[in-house]
């Protein structure tokens, strides 16, 4: 099911320092890369140490099961195959053939910029929620359910490898 695909290999996100959000995530995503598309349910469990997501189909079966963090992440088939890389953006740019952009991803969910890199092309909405910027080579704009809606219900995520688009059904935070 998952090929092992030579990516381009883009420009990856810095490192942003260790962080104290702790949330778990559910939603959809999709992702057009190269002539391809994927598209998949998402949960993702994240706090200071850990990353952990999956990727269902829509019968919640999963495909891949992701997990990293400082000593590197791993990657787990549905046919149980396992992959090793430094990082979970590595990994899915090996795997897939697309990066994930989870080391700014986890602060863009929650309607932030990524603290630690360069943040350009800034547009805010008049209650001073963010709209669209540039971190990296990734230009991330947001849409809220409402005007009165603090985070994101949906993130549109492009660089010179892919266009991303998360669906956040469900962010519940908790205790990091």
């Amino acid at each position: 099911m998952l090929a092992l695909l030579a990516g381009c290999a883009g420009n990856p996100l810095e490192p942003v320092p260790a962080n104290s959000i702790a949330f778990e995530l559910a939603g959809r995503m999709s992702v057009r890369y190269q002539a391809r598309a994927f598209a998949s349910a998402l949960r993702w469990k994240q706090d200071a140490q850990t990353d952990e997501i999956w990727l269902n189909t829509p019968l919640g079966q999963t495909q891949a099961h992701l997990v990293g963090d400082r000593a590197g992440a791993t990657l787990t088939t549905a046919e149980q195959t396992r992959y090793h890389a430094q990082s979970i953006e590595a990994l899915t740019q090996s795997a897939f053939g697309w990066r994930f952009p989870l080391a700014g991803l986890r602060y863009w969910v929650l309607g932030r910029s990524a603290p630690g890199i360069a943040t350009t092309a800034t547009e805010t909405d008049a209650g001073g929620r963010l709209l669209r910027f540039v971190q990296a080579d990734w230009t991330v704009a947001f849409e809220y359910a409402d005007a009165a809606a603090a985070r994101p219900a949906r993130l549109d995520i492009g660089s010179s490898d892919a266009q991303i688009r998360l669906v956040v059904d469900r962010l519940e935070m908790a205790q990091p």
